[in-house]
């Protein structure tokens, strides 16, 4: 919206060429979504708290987490409206990508914001079903894939990261393929969501890389320099990768350790649902296993936990998943297993965006 209002004086006033760059308008964006969350806080926690929404906790998890019960839940909205407003402010609304990130975030946090309803206000323990939470992830998914797969001049190729020369063409496999990794990220990240910031942090981190990936991918000259796949237009999704970190960073003000407030299924399914759909669309889907490895990590220790289980007749490979729960009951602290899984975090980002130049 102020692209479109402000850029245009430029002819008059030459201070307003700075909207024509991506560089700064991702700045402003990160620092608006960063207020927005910041001073409409301490609000939304004294709402959720008169609407005694609350988090549940469950009885058969660490003893030490029974205290956090009661503590308001369903914050993701407060960070979906500020990514959606900066987002909103500061990209140039023409943009095909913009709307298909702001489509796949806000359609996945009413999922989100559905399940966590049913539980916090109409007292139902499980929320959705499994099957309907799914079956309304994979249409969004779909729908979304498609609306990625007619965008004019995209690829279907698959980058390899380090490979150059490697890139299948999946052809109208690529629908399928990328509403796989929108859901598998959307869940990953909803299961990582168990600690007081563990979730938010790695998110922070994968919007900041993603926010890297897509000004490459949308500039021509850098993404012919560094042989990767040119997307035209993708550049604007480093604005919107900007509000996600910038969202995050706000969120986290309360959400650190001890939590004043949690994101929710409508936070956590919502964001890795757009990390997901961002990397689809910068054409760095794979390296997404990389840039978001904690979470990958976190949901293989669930898969393997459950599959030894069934085998072995009631075997463990960790003491409870999701891998961050083994942790604390092998004694780590809870803020010293955050901190730790961040820093594993920003090792991988590291190491994804060293891909850039090693092909």
């Amino acid at each position: 919206m102020l692209y479109h209002l402000l850029y245009p004086l430029h002819k008059t006033l030459s201070v307003f060429n700075v909207f024509r760059y991506i560089t700064f308008r991702t700045i402003y964006a990160s620092l608006t979504a960063f207020l927005i969350c910041f001073f409409l806080g301490p609000w939304v926690i004294r709402k959720l708290s008169y609407m005694q929404i609350g988090q549940y906790v469950r009885d058969d998890g660490p003893q030490t987490h029974l205290k956090k019960a009661g503590t308001p839940t369903m914050g993701g909205t407060l960070i979906i409206f500020s990514i959606t407003v900066s987002t909103l402010l500061w990209t140039n609304l023409t943009n095909y990508f913009v709307w298909i990130v702001l489509f796949v975030t806000v359609g996945f946090g009413g999922i989100g914001f559905i399940d966590d309803y049913l539980m916090q206000i109409k007292k139902q323990s499980k929320g959705l079903t499994v099957r309907n939470k799914f079956l309304l992830q994979a249409i969004l998914a779909m729908v979304t894939g498609i609306l990625v797969y007619v965008s004019p001049d995209f690829s279907t190729r698959i980058t390899i990261p380090f490979f150059k020369n490697i890139s299948p063409d999946l052809g109208w496999g690529y629908i399928l393929f990328a509403a796989l990794v929108i859901i598998g990220t959307s869940n990953a990240v909803n299961i990582t969501d168990g600690l007081d910031g563990l979730a938010i942090g790695p998110l922070i981190i994968a919007s900041a890389a993603y926010m890297v990936f897509a000004y490459v991918a949308g500039h021509v000259k850098i993404a012919n320099y560094l042989q990767i796949n040119y997307v035209a237009g993708s550049g604007e999704i480093a604005i919107f990768c900007g509000a996600m970190a910038g969202s995050g960073l706000g969120f986290l003000w309360f959400n650190s350790y001890p939590a004043q407030i949690f994101m929710g299924d409508v936070g956590s399914l919502s964001l890795g649902a757009a990390i997901g759909t961002v990397a689809v669309i910068t054409k760095q889907e794979i390296l997404l296993a990389l840039v978001g490895g904690l979470f990958v990590i976190e949901t293989l220790s669930v898969i393997f936990q459950v599959g030894f289980f069934k085998m072995t007749n009631g075997r463990r490979i960790f003491r409870m998943a999701p891998l961050h729960h083994h942790f604390e009951l092998k004694g780590w602290s809870e803020p010293k297993v955050i901190v730790r899984f961040w820093i594993i975090a920003i090792a991988l980002a590291l190491i994804s965006m060293s891909t850039l130049k090693l092909r």
